[in-house]
């Protein structure tokens, strides 16, 4: 058995990568605990040695020398160890063997016994190590099965949980299929590692383009902020380190051949690609799209970015359930309020009256009520009304014989101009 045993230890040494020497520390400590179980009580002290190159199998019992003996399983008299070695002294330790004859059966067992527990704990802690290194990153699996809405993904070696809060909303998911996920934990469990995986996070999407996109491998290329609503649409802002390389263009791909295979992998999620820019004005008109913006007033204060769109570009810069808004809101980290052009010139009209007191705007009321011509064809007409209204004021400065005549003069014309705008 000893030459067996050693030669075992050998080739999972070399095959598992399992180190010898803790095999047999563990093996050693595993025969300890089967000669006090077979042999012996638990309060006797028992080392085994296993020698290195035979793989001879020894166990001796450990003593200490004490004064007056209280337990005989791990003491003995001074006296006794004076009469056998006069240099003894009280507190030393003595070992003597008591390997028992049947003792190598037991020690085949437990050795196996030891052998196939380490087999296993090292494959965990090699398992573990090597997804611990892979934690946010993407890996490709095969759902194995659903169990409880928990889908079970074979990674190879492992089986991967993808829970319910980590699957893409109204995304279904069939037996046997391939499919990618981002590694978000992995932690040692009581039966080995455990590893969660997600379809929701934001980093699956940089993951997705990173693998896609040549630039962004090689540094070219950053993605700088993700705004994400799994399943229905993203919004990611690249920039360039290189002036001759577009970063936009650069993830599209030829004919959107790149954009397209991320697209693919979430099932049809749509996807936004913006220029980012230091402008936080530049940024937010970008991040907007693909409505098309007037301008763009920052205040640095509130963290307000006021945006202003052509009246009929509102709705697509609020866009569906104010879809588009709140991405652009999430990718630049401004809140962000959108008005379109009437709602503007209405809101700056009013200003102007912000400042009046109500007898001022009473007086105003009035004064424009007064001035305001009876004719509608007059409103739509500007001259007809200033010549009336001129005739007016000179009728209230001159006497009363060149007020008639300028009355007369000014009917006729009014009259002749109201017919003009009719016709």
């Amino acid at each position: 058995m000893s030459g067996e045993l050693m030669q075992a230890l050998e080739r999972l040494e070399e095959e598992r990568g399992i180190a010898k020497k803790i095999l047999l520390e563990a093996v050693e400590t595993a025969l300890v605990s089967a000669y006090k179980k077979n042999f012996g009580g638990t309060g006797q002290n028992v080392r085994v040695q296993i020698e290195d190159r035979t793989g001879v199998i020894q166990v001796y019992s450990v003593k200490t020398i004490v004064e007056n003996v209280e337990d005989a399983a791990s003491q003995v008299a001074l006296s006794i160890m004076r009469a056998e070695d006069p240099s003894a002294e009280v507190g030393d330790l003595i070992e003597e063997e008591i390997t028992p004859r049947e003792f190598g059966r037991i020690a085949a067992q437990t050795a196996k016994q030891v052998i196939v527990q380490r087999i296993r704990e090292a494959e965990r802690e090699i398992v573990y190590q090597e997804f611990q290194k892979r934690e946010q990153e993407i890996v490709a699996g095969t759902v194995q099965r659903i169990e409880k809405r928990n889908v079970y993904v074979d990674l190879g070696r492992i089986e991967a949980v993808l829970s319910p809060t980590e699957q893409i909303p109204r995304e279904s998911y069939r037996q046997s299929e391939r499919i990618k996920v981002y590694v978000t934990e992995v932690k040692q469990g009581p039966r080995g590692p455990q590893i969660h995986v997600s379809r929701l996070h934001p980093g699956l999407l940089k993951r997705l383009f990173e693998q896609e996109v040549p630039e962004i491998r090689e540094g070219i290329v950053e993605i700088k902020t993700i705004a994400r609503e799994p399943g229905a649409r993203s919004k990611i802002a690249v920039a360039s380190r290189d002036r001759n390389v577009d970063p936009v263009g650069a993830c599209v791909g030829p004919k959107g051949s790149r954009v397209q295979m991320v697209v693919d992998e979430l099932r049809g999620e749509k996807i936004d690609i913006v220029p980012w820019n230091l402008d936080a004005s530049l940024f937010v008109a970008s991040a907007l799209q693909p409505a098309k913006v007037v301008r763009v007033e920052i205040d640095e204060e509130t963290k307000t970015a006021k945006v202003i769109v052509p009246d009929n570009q509102l709705s697509l810069a609020i866009g569906r359930e104010g879809q588009n808004a709140r991405l652009a809101a999430k990718l630049t980290g401004w809140r962000i309020d959108i008005k379109n052009e009437m709602q503007m010139r209405e809101a700056e009209a009013a200003k102007l009256f912000v400042d009046l007191t109500e007898e001022e705007l009473a007086q105003y009321a009035q004064a424009d009520s007064v001035a305001a011509p009876a004719d509608g064809a007059a409103t739509t007409q500007p001259d007809g009304a200033g010549a009336a209204e001129a005739a007016t004021t000179e009728a209230t400065t001159t006497e009363a014989g060149a007020t008639e005549a300028a009355g007369a003069a000014a009917e006729p014309a009014a009259s002749g101009e109201g017919a003009g705008a009719a016709s």
